[in-house]
């Protein structure tokens, strides 16, 4: 079977695919107070373009896509691109990440596409700490959105949290209490450096450790594993429905087991999330590339993927650009 490996052994089987920037959200950690400049829709990749990319990128052995944005759900005909990813040879499971207000409309929509599971950011409990922090969000609807996706069995659900010290982190022990009474995945994201930099601070930040220990202090925690488990470690409390998992970007870095490659929703290919090189394969693509250059350009991607970044709790980098523009 063929694969993909980077130059550090790794092998390349991963791609999140931003497909939007616009979001319908304004959070404030992850847009400035002012937003920001939304990429022309000419710009954008096309949906064919994006499956073109995708079905070479399986011949290559990727297994795994995500579809990210800004919010996915918020771009027309987004079954379309759900369905016609499914139906690639290769594609072994496809997910979708987001903010979970569209959800109830579109869950049994992107079942019946072949979508297989969904995460959800999810960064309160709390129906007036959830519209601050989204700057107008409703989490009736996001609540609402997770059951239906439930009942349609996109699953494992997994809910994405991100504790900020003095800001959310009040309910680090709700979230994990979460875990206990429902089969979702509760997952504690490290604070990154990445977003509105206006409001990142070393002090908001709290290490893995320190959460972890937090969470620890409800009932001793057991570690659990998960086939394809990604980057969190996971734990359960006993007899929990559910599982709790860490992800630790800046404390811990899972680099060393990183097997992912990004493309952004104007089509540059993105080796690392911390590192602003990138491949334009858009503009090969759009210059009449064959699919033999576009594979080139991705195997050219893999090798350029760095050993890891030197991002951590003491060293922080403010130049990159906001994570909409990335890709969750």
């Amino acid at each position: 079977m063929s694969h993909i490996t980077d130059q550090h052994n790794r092998i390349i089987d991963y791609m999140r695919i931003s497909i939007t920037d616009r979001c319908n959200l304004r959070c404030i950690y992850c847009m400035p107070s002012d937003g920001v400049k939304t990429i022309k829709h000419a710009e954008i990749l096309s949906y064919e373009e994006i499956i073109r990319i995708v079905r070479i990128a399986a011949d290559l052995g990727v297994r795994k896509i995500r579809i990210t944005g800004g919010e996915p759900l918020m771009r027309k005909n987004l079954l379309y691109l759900i369905s016609s990813l499914s139906e690639i040879s290769g594609i072994e499971d496809l997910s979708l990440t987001t903010n979970g207000h569209l959800l109830k409309q579109y869950a049994r929509q992107l079942a019946l596409a072949g979508l297989k599971r969904v995460n959800i950011s999810l960064d309160s409990l709390d129906p007036q700490r959830y519209k601050e922090i989204t700057r107008g969000g409703d989490i009736n609807l996001v609540l609402s959105g997770i059951q239906e996706a439930q009942n349609w069995g996109l699953l494992p659900i997994k809910i994405n949290m991100v504790p900020v010290r003095g800001f959310n982190d009040a309910e680090i022990e709700n979230f994990a209490r979460l875990s206990i009474i429902t089969p979702y995945h509760i997952r504690f994201i490290e604070f990154m450096p990445i977003g509105a930099k206006e409001f990142w601070n070393n002090d908001r930040y709290i290490p893995t450790d320190e959460i972890k220990h937090r969470v620890s202090s409800i009932a001793p925690l057991m570690p659990i594993s998960f086939k394809k488990s990604g980057p969190a470690n996971y734990f359960s409390f006993e007899n929990a429905k559910g599982a709790i998992g860490f992800i630790s970007p800046v404390s811990d870095h899972f680099c060393i087991s990183c097997n992912r490659l990004r493309l952004t929703a104007e089509g540059k290919i993105r080796p690392c999330l911390f590192s602003e090189t990138e491949i334009d394969i858009k503009s090969a693509m759009r210059s009449g590339a064959t699919d033999g250059e576009i594979r080139r350009l991705l195997i050219l991607s893999a090798e350029i993927k760095p050993s890891g970044h030197n991002m951590n709790e003491d060293k922080i980098s403010k130049h990159l650009r906001p994570i909409s523009q990335i890709g969750g």
